[in-house]
């Protein structure tokens, strides 16, 4: 199968997040990747949902080459659609429907590439794949996938296949999920002074979160931290007091600022009557340009010195921020062939182009790449 077939059969797989349903799209990919000679096995999440694990040409005392990401994908959303967002259109030279860019075309052009590699020559070191299941609502599956891991972390370098046309990032910021619940008094509305309403004590909180200060020096690579109030809600009914509360606060940190120092800050002066639910807690991912691995890679993108683009940090989260802590802080570049302005977007897209030049890439880096 060509990456572009590839890709478009993986968009087949509706893995729209809720539920996942990820058992498919990793079996087939499994599958398609032991028909050529891969060691694969699976990992159950939840339920029939999977994560997918292949290698091939991995000798003791060499650390594979990790390519990573995953199967789930955000929902189509309340916007229509051109195209039918799981037929994988093909026109304008681009691939259209959900998951495109966010990153089926990024799993596509790793599982050819890594097919390819060894179909040309056996890489000196080997090279796993690590498809996951339930990363868009912040890497839960992948923090699952290692904490069951019975084998001590083994690996020399890591990319991430999240969208980012073809330009190597080397950091991204960190992130806070919390939710804070709020508890009231419920009251007739006519009565309201009887109650004790809940929304108003989480609307006090919002405000003070708009006005939050980090007090945090400029980070070079991933500038200032950030927070956000994503998704509120509370009340039963109209003609009631509301007897309860929540919205969830989205937190992007740098490596200047402290993540238990923000959530004392928080929970002390802002939360101070809230239950808060911590879901995610991710450090930012960093690797120096002037490592090996970046080299290579900047090399192979065609990275000139001095280019103003460059280092590149991303704003958003991946799975590196869980796999460079579980592999012992070894270099990782986020590098795929996706579009970052149309993921989660209607009408989500991957130029052609790139998904070809992506496969290029990432199989000059699996046969380069020395350990």
């Amino acid at each position: 199968m060509d990456v572009v077939s590839l890709t478009r059969k993986l968009i087949s797989f509706n893995t729209v997040n809720p539920p996942g349903n990820e058992g498919e799209i990793a079996r087939f990919t499994g599958n398609l990747l032991a028909d050529h000679g891969f060691k694969v096995e699976y990992q159950v999440y939840s339920g029939s949902r999977l994560h997918m694990i292949a290698e091939k040409g991995i000798v003791p005392g060499k650390a594979p080459l990790i390519l990573s990401g995953h199967f789930d994908t955000v929902p189509p959303g309340n916007i229509s659609w051109n195209v039918d967002p799981f037929a994988g259109d093909v026109h304008e030279g681009k691939i259209w429907g959900r998951g495109s860019s966010d990153m089926k075309g990024g799993l596509a052009a790793m599982a050819t590439a890594a097919i390819e590699a060894f179909n040309e020559k056996p890489p000196s070191c080997g090279v796993k794949l690590i498809f996951t299941a339930d990363e868009e609502p912040g890497c839960p599956g992948i923090l699952q996938l290692v904490s069951i891991s019975k084998e001590p972390p083994e690996a020399s370098a890591i990319i991430i296949g999240e969208p980012t046309s073809n330009l190597p990032a080397t950091g991204h910021k960190g992130a806070i999920y919390l939710k804070a619940r709020f508890k009231g008094k419920t009251a007739h509305s006519s009565m309201p002074e009887k109650g004790i309403n809940a929304i108003y004590k989480a609307a006090r909180a919002v405000v003070k979160i708009s006005e939050f200060k980090f007090e945090a020096e400029r980070d070079q690579l991933l500038g200032y931290p950030t927070i956000n109030v994503g998704k509120i809600a509370g009340g039963q009914n109209l003609n009631s007091v509301a007897d309860h509360a929540e919205f969830t606060v989205d937190i992007r940190t740098t490596t200047k600022v402290d993540h238990s120092e923000i959530l004392k800050k928080l929970s002390s002066k802002i939360l101070i009557d809230a239950v808060i639910e911590k879901m995610t807690d991710l450090q930012p991912v960093f690797t120096s340009e002037e490592d090996p691995f970046v080299r290579l890679v900047y090399s192979i993108c065609g990275v000139e010195e001095h280019d103003k683009r460059f280092p590149l940090a991303l704003p958003y989260l991946t799975e590196g921020a869980v796999l460079q802590k579980f592999f012992g802080g070894i270099p990782i570049v986020i590098l795929g062939p996706g579009e970052p302005e149309t993921a989660h977007t209607a009408n989500e897209f991957c130029y052609i182009d790139r998904l070809t030049e992506s496969v290029r890439i990432y199989k000059e880096i699996i046969l380069q790449w020395q350990q």
